[in-house]
């Protein structure tokens, strides 16, 4: 009796952690500050042409929607910014550009995140939008 009861509690051992297992490939993992981004995002590329038309609409559509709290230049200084989370809200520092391709942007626009807060754009801006402001705010990136 005893050994049938370990036999069935290892067998739901094992099924559970491959169901959890299972379920982690389908789940965004926690990325630093708060964000939960899916793994494909970081190969998602933009489906517009990115020339100087689309970055500057893209700048009209960054100082309408953006620039309240990241500011005219993206360095997070914005009237409506988290002073605990400037250096956060800061677009233009270089050395975080491999960990924000154009599809990790567009992810954050369009779902936002709690906190730090970042509102979520997906019920007022089409994707095209958020492509858009994506074309802009890799021109702020400095170079270091």
């Amino acid at each position: 009796m005893v050994r049938r009861l370990v036999g069935v509690m290892s067998i739901v051992f094992v099924v559970s952690v491959m169901t959890t297992a299972a379920r982690a490939d389908r789940v965004p993992a926690p990325q630093g500050n708060g964000w939960t981004i899916p793994e494909d995002a970081k190969t998602t590329k933009s489906p517009l042409t990115v020339d100087a038309k689309l970055v500057e609409a893209g700048k009209a559509l960054f100082k309408d929607k953006c620039q309240r709290c990241h500011g005219p230049g993206g360095l997070g200084d914005g009237p409506d910014a988290d002073p605990d989370a400037q250096d956060d809200m800061n677009l233009t520092v270089a050395k975080r550009a491999a960990n924000n391709p154009d599809g990790v942007i567009f992810y954050k626009v369009w779902n936002g995140r709690k906190k730090p807060k970042m509102p979520a754009f997906k019920e007022t801006l089409t994707k095209d939008q958020v492509w858009t402001i994506v074309a802009f705010v890799q021109t702020l990136r400095k170079s270091s």
